[in-house]
């Protein structure tokens, strides 16, 4: 049995997302397993270097992390560059979870070291950028992904089933729901969940950046190409409070709320936002309407209710309500198990690298969830319907 080292350098993992989702459920739960089996003769173990600019939390989460998964700290350095150039061992991935207005330096720096490279999205804040960045790693052969893990949630892949048993029928609409309340950081006692940078559009904060590149891939993959898409935003709280207590202008959007139009002629409407307190079943919900059923899938689960259980209402507001209409809803059972959704992409990028099978969901594919921000900022600024123009196809992709 070989057991393959898979050096990532792993950059910019102390933020909250990079932590939990990237580091501890995904490469260190795949080194607890005992690495990622691709047959009885071969197993990809990673081996983690941290590198960002903060070396305290470096060394904490070195330390925190690192003796329960390895029985030691993890490696980590500040030095981003000499990481790249291999002045700790030669690298085979490159992964980047910084702030997305640093990302393209990264990038560069991993392609001029010729390494594949993995990152969070968004990759910019702009099309013209976002595809200047998959261009470089085409140009230079390299493998490269972008993180899109929604679409390994055990919700929508419940969605994609019921879409292959035809139970919908026609879909007509999808409607999602979105978001939750993020406390601005004023009172002590009901600290901020999300960083400050999130609220600040000079530093690539913003709704429509944020969450319509994860609308754009669900979307996509889910229920059809985006054809066109009307948008308008709003910053609600123009005061929040960093992550040292002081008070700072909030100048990027928190609000979003969108109409997509399929190319199948489908309509979809997300509403997003960071400052909704949630009465429905999870922070997300997608409700799907078609002719022969419905479903609304949440994170984890999905309830359907198909054509001979829906109930007849009548309008009637001078009595109470006499269905509930939770009733004639029912549950799509777990057959199987689902693991972790970054995880699962992670491992389809690892045997890209390492075994050099299909990954599509590449920096490309990721610009064409910035390419839905900012012609949804440009809906939202213009009150107009805009259609999207079909990125232009890899010349070089590997």
């Amino acid at each position: 049995m070989e057991i393959k080292p898979v050096k990532i350098i792993m950059n910019g993992v102390t933020g909250r997302m990079g932590t939990n989702q990237h580091l501890v459920r995904s490469i260190l739960a795949i080194i607890k397993e005992g690495g990622l089996k691709i047959s009885d003769d071969l197993i990809l173990m990673p081996k983690p270097l941290l590198t960002g600019r903060n070396e305290n939390k470096l060394k904490n989460l070195a330390e925190k992390f690192g003796p329960d998964a390895i029985g030691k700290p993890l490696e980590y350095t500040t030095d981003v560059q000499g990481a790249i150039n291999g002045k700790y061992g030669k690298a085979d991935i490159f992964f980047d979870a910084s702030g997305t207005l640093q990302r393209a330096k990264f990038i560069e720096m991993a392609v001029e070291a010729g390494l594949p490279i993995y990152c969070e999205k968004p990759t910019a804040v702009t099309t013209d950028e976002a595809l200047r960045l998959a261009e470089l790693t085409e140009s230079a052969g390299l493998k490269n992904g972008v993180v899109q893990d929604k679409l390994w949630l055990p919700g929508f892949r419940k969605l994609v089933a019921l879409q292959e048993q035809n139970f919908f029928g026609k879909i007509l609409s999808i409607r999602g729901d979105f978001g939750y309340w993020v406390f601005s950081g004023e009172v002590a006692d009901q600290p901020t969940q999300r960083p400050s940078w999130n609220y600040r559009e000079e530093d690539g904060g913003g709704m429509m950046i944020d969450m319509f590149c994860h609308w754009r891939y669900v979307i996509d993959n889910v229920f059809g190409p985006v054809k066109s898409v009307v948008s308008y935003g709003n910053v609600d709280l123009d005061k929040r409070f960093d992550e040292q207590g002081i008070e700072y202008k909030a100048t990027a959007d928190d609000s979003a709320y969108a109409i997509f139009l399929l190319e199948n002629g489908t309509v979809c409407q997300f509403n997003s936002s960071w400052c909704t307190r949630v009465r429905r079943d999870d922070l997300l919900t997608v409700q799907v309407d078609g002719t022969h059923g419905s479903a609304v899938a949440t994170l984890r689960d999905c309830y359907v209710q198909d054509i001979s259980m829906t109930p007849k209402p009548v309008w009637n507001p001078d009595i109470e309500q006499p269905i509930n209409f939770y009733d004639g809803w029912h549950k799509v059972p777990d057959n199987c198990e689902y693991d972790n959704a970054f995880k699962i992409q992670w491992e389809y990028f690892l045997r890209h690298v390492m075994l050099d099978e299909p990954f599509r969901w590449t920096l490309r594919e990721g610009a064409k969830g910035v390419q839905l921000a900012e012609l949804g900022m440009q809906s939202w600024k213009n009150r107009e319907w805009v259609d999207l123009p079909e990125l232009a196809p890899a010349n070089a992709a590997k």
